[in-house]
């Protein structure tokens, strides 16, 4: 039998997105409707005017129950941007019962003790994500119920962002009378859209190339190891065709999609693109060769933040599974064997698992991140206790609730 309709909100740099699922107890989900809108007062993910924000939100709601034929009052928030950081936590505990072993209620204790760190008084807590358990800081466990020892060790992922920011998301929902029942990170949502558990065990990388910002999760050793996001993106590949060959953002942007590729292609070296006058632009022509080697720029560049980045933390020679890509950045022509280039690992285009439905949504990479949303929602349980209680902890924070 389909549980009660979930709703997950996406406010992209470029759009945003809507989507309404049912989860099905085998965990499959249906996309029963979508909405979206062509994003306004939002930069680099982050909401920079709300009213224009909640004017976007409203469309992308207003159609996806035009769609599904639901009328949506609650939402589940995807955020984003470089405000959202990663780090290591550690916590341990004195078994309570050291004959009976391992109890539950250890597990619980431990991971407020892990989950307890002192962030900056402008930093909140989005996720805290258990990553492997110590039993006497000897035997290393996933699950340590039932195992014999003294002490209860835990070594968690914080990821945590700007307070403010996340605040002004929220709002941003809040002025059109929907409840927000809770947030995750895009990362999160993209891998949790289109990983596999043996991409996670052998150690993956994913990487949500989106047109403000580029979000990445990566897991080694089975677990998440790093979790953040770059404020590079496909706006920059766009910003820089506009600036370079004079032509409007607008224009800029459908040279980028149409035309543009990472690698240089021999048939590109006489081929010119004809472009039609716009008003304060002069009709010209781009050199195809010129345009892509703008495109290939910029794509590398930010690739190779992201390389660097996991080579500074060690985490490159875990990637047996190689880089998994997502986001509206993937359809550029040839960004896949320019990642593996730039990373010199096995690279793939990131599909959704386990979704049906709506083609628009299940067939494309660019709505990993909301597809995403929609499993989170049902993992964590959130849509069914939200119903038979009040939220505490961020929300209570944030919105006053106890």
């Amino acid at each position: 039998m389909a549980s009660e309709p979930i709703v997950a909100v996406e406010i992209g740099t470029s759009k945003v997105c809507a989507l309404v699922g049912e989860a099905r107890e085998d965990g499959h989900i249906m996309v029963t409707g979508i909405g979206h809108c062509s994003s306004c007062g939002v930069r680099k993910g982050i909401v920079m005017d709300l009213e224009k924000a909640s004017a976007c939100v409203r469309t992308a709601i207003q159609g996806a129950e035009q769609s599904s034929q639901v009328e949506i009052g609650k939402v589940f928030l995807v955020i984003s941007g470089e405000n959202i950081c990663s780090m290591n936590s550690q916590g341990s505990t004195p078994v309570m019962d050291v004959k009976a072993g391992v109890t539950q209620d250890d597990m619980a204790q431990v991971m407020d003790i892990a989950r307890a760190v002192n962030l900056p008084h402008d930093r909140e807590l989005i996720h805290s994500i258990p990553r492997k358990y110590m039993v006497d800081d000897q035997l290393v466990v996933s699950n340590p119920e039932g195992m014999r020892g003294a002490k209860l060790s835990l070594d968690m992922l914080i990821v945590h962002g700007a307070r403010n920011v996340l605040t002004n998301a929220v709002q941003a929902v809040r002025n059109l009378g929907l409840d927000v029942m809770d947030m995750a990170f895009s990362g999160l949502c993209a891998a949790m859209a289109t990983l596999t558990p043996e991409q996670k065990e052998c150690g993956v990388a994913l990487l949500d190339l989106g047109a403000g910002t580029t979000s990445y999760l990566v897991y080694a050793g089975g677990a998440v190891a790093l979790a953040g996001a770059l404020a590079v993106g496909g706006d920059h590949i766009t910003n820089d065709i506009s600036v370079g060959f004079s032509v409007s953002l607008k224009r800029a942007e459908i040279l980028k999609q149409e035309t543009g590729s990472v690698i240089p292609d021999s048939s590109m070296h006489f081929q010119r693109i004809s472009i039609p006058s716009e008003v304060g632009f002069p009709a010209c022509s781009v050199a195809a060769s010129d345009l892509s080697i703008v495109v290939q720029a910029r794509m590398d560049e930010t690739l190779r933040l992201v390389a660097e980045l996991f080579n500074k933390q060690g985490l490159s020679h875990q990637l047996g599974a190689g880089v998994v890509m997502t986001g509206g950045g993937v359809h550029l022509k040839g960004v896949v064997p320019m990642a593996e280039q730039v990373f010199d690992l096995p690279c793939v285009i990131g599909m959704p698992v386990n979704y049906s439905g709506m083609a628009m949504a299940n067939d494309g990479p660019e709505y990993a991140v909301p597809l995403g949303m929609l499993r989170y929602a049902v993992r964590s349980g959130a849509y069914r206790q939200a119903e038979q209680s009040g939220w505490g902890g961020l929300f209570g924070k944030l919105w006053g609730r106890s």
